[in-house]
């Protein structure tokens, strides 16, 4: 027996005089509502079992994890000019002394002068403790002591 090299011809041929060509009722034909929708359509309902058997890592959430924020402490003006007058700051000469390790925000008014260390501070902050004839420096976050890194900071949960 002869054997072409010719391919196996395809079902187009055979159907082309049929008047549903392969797709039962005449009107299931129409839109994509026979095959349960176009795409990805109804993965999550009546496509579900295909999901499970052929795309089981289609739901639920991979990849990137946004990493947490930081929380810094922060301490208003007016709260440092407080302790200030109380006397609750030290005192060298006519100036107070505050270390903090945090942000300073400059809400408030400050009528004595201050020499603060800070990890930082806002430019509302900088410009009043300057004006009242105070100073800001720069507090290095080396300089912590090896038990404080050790330790577990706890996050509040929500």
């Amino acid at each position: 027996m002869f054997m072409s090299n010719k391919r196996k011809p395809k079902q187009k041929k055979k159907r082309l005089g049929e008047r549903t060509f392969g797709k039962g009722n005449t009107k299931n034909k129409r839109g994509a509502g026979n095959r349960g929708g176009k795409g990805n359509a109804g993965l999550a309902k009546h496509k579900f079992s295909w999901v499970t058997a052929n795309d089981p890592d289609y739901f639920g959430t991979y990849g990137f994890v946004r990493p947490n924020r930081k929380e810094i402490d922060v301490l208003n003006l007016f709260e440092l000019n407080q302790k200030a007058i109380l006397g609750k700051l030290e005192k060298k000469g006519n100036k107070f002394y505050f270390e903090f390790k945090g942000k300073i925000l400059g809400s408030g008014a400050v009528s004595v002068p201050l020499v603060i260390k800070a990890l930082g501070w806002s430019k509302n902050a900088e410009e009043k403790v300057k004006k009242a004839g105070g100073e800001l420096t720069k507090l290095d976050s080396k300089e912590e002591t090896p038990a404080k890194k050790t330790e577990k900071v706890e996050t509040p949960s929500k």
